[in-house]
């Protein structure tokens, strides 16, 4: 186990699910065109939402690739983390409209699984992650999601107290 190299890499998820929320606490609504252009699926519910935003997933992959070597890692494997966290977080949210759950609704597991695994498993070979890495980093993650997300809502960054 490399608890070290999964500490950097939890961090590294952190800001790449973190810097979105607080990119919209920043600017509102400013520049936040919908990844999905407002597309309707065969289910007549949008294919992602308005939440999920172009400026979001790009500030999310630009500040993971910045992060990294400041921890030691290379520039291109933040930009796999941010990049991959983003599209995890994009299939939480197709799942969750086909399931009729409302934009930024709550669904533990299904809202910090897919953004911290698949990343983590994007870098096994290149990092030479062990499968305990893998999955103790994504319970590190979602366990530290439920705990501290009562305290960003408490503190104005999350608007729901996941």
């Amino acid at each position: 186990m490399q608890p070290l190299l999964v500490a950097k890499l939890i961090v590294l998820l952190s800001i790449a699910n973190g810097a979105p929320v607080l990119l919209k606490k920043l600017l509102g609504h400013r520049f936040s065109q919908p990844i999905d252009g407002g597309l309707i699926f065969l289910d007549r519910r949008r294919l992602l939402g308005p939440s999920k935003t172009i400026r979001g997933a790009l500030v999310a992959i630009v500040l993971t690739t910045l992060t990294a070597p400041l921890l030691g890692l290379e520039a291109s494997t933040g930009a796999l983390m941010g990049g991959v966290a983003m599209l995890g977080d994009l299939l939480s949210s197709f799942i969750k409209r086909r399931l009729d759950f409302a934009p930024s609704s709550r669904v533990t597991g299904l809202d910090q699984i897919p953004e911290s695994l698949f990343p983590l498993l994007a870098c096994r070979g290149p990092l030479l992650l062990s499968w305990i890495d893998i999955v103790s980093g994504a319970a590190v993650f979602l366990l530290g999601a439920i705990l501290l997300s009562p305290v960003f809502h408490r503190i104005g960054i999350r608007d729901r107290p996941f």
